[in-house]
């Protein structure tokens, strides 16, 4: 059983590596539109951006938290403890401040 949770950690924190990727490439795309933009939209255009690279960090955030939990099942450490306390604060974080961002800038569109 600890070798079937390994690799399947293992899985998912790849998961997570290949969500944020494709976020911050996304991002990093959408950046590079904006900024060559010559409309006035671009700072609506960079709220959006923030936002939806928020989504993505968010679910790689996300995934990584279920690979920890995974990785602490058999006999955890209090380093992985620590590990699983500080990415599931940080996603926690993340999120209330992305969903408050959000709810601005929907006040700011309307």
């Amino acid at each position: 059983m600890h070798e079937l949770a390994r690799y399947v950690a293992l899985a998912v924190e790849t998961i997570a590596i290949v969500v944020i990727a494709f976020g911050s490439a996304r991002a990093l795309a959408g950046i590079c539109r904006v900024a060559l933009s010559p409309s006035r939209q671009s700072e609506r255009g960079s709220q959006v951006l923030t936002l939806e690279y928020g989504h993505w960090l968010i679910a790689g955030l996300t995934f990584q938290l279920a690979a920890d939990v995974v990785n602490t099942s058999f006999s955890p450490t209090w380093s992985e403890v620590g590990r699983l306390a500080a990415v599931a604060a940080i996603r926690t974080f993340l999120s209330y401040f992305l969903d408050l961002e959000m709810e601005r800038a929907r006040r700011q569109m309307q």
